[in-house]
């Protein structure tokens, strides 16, 4: 066997020196996918191709008058000049883009779906080259989309698939394969590490920024002391989310690949994967860690909760100037007063079916919750009754109309993200004439 391979090595060099010094002949023209430093050419170059050997693996390639053996693998196959130009401008976008994997295991797919075939697993701090970006389907944190593309990636040995960008850091390089702005960076190091400028920041949970561009504020779960940040003048570090509320003295970071940083004395690591997003995993006393999305915001969010409740606020006392009293045949008078409270009396149909047997006559109402805009053309808003003696709040979709107000019983009804999203199945319509 040993001899075989030997012969069928010779006859091959054989044959490529017979093949460049009788004659010219080109299989065809290829895409360069992985840079050649070592030639000076980046990827994305068209080279033409003369030999092809399933026996070493490499194709024998122009390259400034000489012929070089380039792997099979750093190539397109071989087509006509006037395709290899279609393709090479496929992979114009990302030419010297390569990428650094952030997550150990993270996956390589076979198509871009999180749910499609799992091609290759990378390891962290992998190097893969990025081909192209593709239309896939959208990728979940719980109930937030991640952000990031899909992406067409090459690893070192060959393997292509399709990989979601939230956990790959990219960058340019040049034709030597050096990072471009590299020593840049290194000097910006020497003066303040990444993490400690970034730490000076603001940093909020995830989701406000998906709430903040849907433009639905729900000022229960838009809380600005939910933050992680440094306090420069006591250089304390604070971490508070609905589950954590800590601080430390800050002693600095110490980085543990690129990107990824350890808080010294502090149960906290932090990977940057944008500029303005990170992830905070942080160890409890359980000794269990956790990770927590952060991201920047331009807008100033005392602000944004300010004029929520002006919004609402408005919206509240539009339904008061049109009337504060409305009377109902069969279901009683409703009384809303000025500071939010109401006086609900006659009610006996809707109890237990709508309000608690428990719940007095008083209490206080708010305007709590958005309509979809499906629903925006046939209600003006939701409003909520908190009753006197029970715990659990009451939901009408309300409507003003000519001579009254009409709600309509949302209990059952699909309530997402502060949106009422669908109405109850069955609902149960009350009509009050103005009073």
């Amino acid at each position: 066997m040993k001899i075989m391979k030997k012969i069928d090595f010779l006859l091959f060099s054989l044959f490529c020196v017979l093949f460049i010094c009788s004659c010219s002949h080109i299989m065809g023209y290829s895409v360069l996918l992985w840079n050649l430093p070592e030639h000076n050419i980046q990827d994305g170059e068209i080279v033409p191709v003369y030999i092809k050997s399933n026996i070493s693996h490499v194709y024998v390639v122009g390259i400034e008058g000489e012929n070089k053996e380039v792997s099979l693998w750093q190539l397109t196959d071989p087509v006509s000049k006037r395709k290899a130009i279609e393709q090479a401008k496929k992979y114009e976008e990302f030419q010297g883009v390569y990428a650094s994997v952030a997550l150990d295991g993270l996956p390589m797919r076979a198509e871009p779906v999180n749910t499609s075939k799992q091609v290759y697993r990378l390891r962290e701090n992998e190097v893969i080259k990025v081909l192209q970006k593709g239309e896939g389907q959208a990728v979940m944190s719980g109930k937030n989309t991640l952000e990031g593309d899909w992406l067409r990636v090459l690893t070192s040995d060959g393997t292509h698939g399709w990989c979601f960008s939230y956990n790959l850091r990219l960058y340019k390089t040049d034709v030597l394969g050096n990072k471009i702005g590299d020593d840049e960076e290194k000097q910006t190091e020497n003066t303040s590490t990444e993490i400690d400028r970034l730490l000076l920041k603001i940093w909020y949970p995830e989701n406000y920024k998906a709430m903040i561009e849907s433009g639905r504020i729900d000022t229960e779960k838009l809380n600005p002391y939910y933050n992680l940040h440094i306090d420069e003048e006591s250089s304390q570090l604070y971490f508070t989310t609905p589950k954590v509320s800590k601080h430390w003295n800050y002693k600095g970071s110490v980085q543990s690949a690129s990107g990824h940083y350890n808080l010294v004395d502090i149960p906290i690591s932090i990977t940057v994967r944008r500029q303005n997003f990170i992830v905070v995993r942080y160890t409890g006393e359980n000794g269990k860690p956790e990770d927590f999305n952060f991201v920047t915001l331009e807008q100033n969010i005392h602000e944004l909760i300010a004029n929520e409740h002006a919004r609402r606020e408005k919206e509240y006392n539009q339904i008061v100037a049109f009337s504060n009293s409305f009377k109902s045949a069969s279901y009683g008078t409703l009384n809303l007063e000025n500071d939010y409270s109401f006086k609900w009396t006659n009610n006996k149909l809707l109890i237990p079916s709508v309000i608690p047997s428990s719940a007095k006559n008083t209490g206080n109402v708010k305007v709590k919750y958005y309509v979809s805009k499906s629903l925006s053309a046939s209600y003006d808003g939701v409003l909520t009754f908190q009753f006197d003696g029970v715990q659990k709040e009451i939901n009408f979709l309300y409507k003003l109309e000519n001579n009254g107000l009409r709600f309509e019983d949302a209990t059952g009804a699909v309530i997402k993200n502060n949106i009422l999203m669908e109405r109850s199945l069955s609902p149960l319509v009350i009509f009050f004439n103005k009073m």
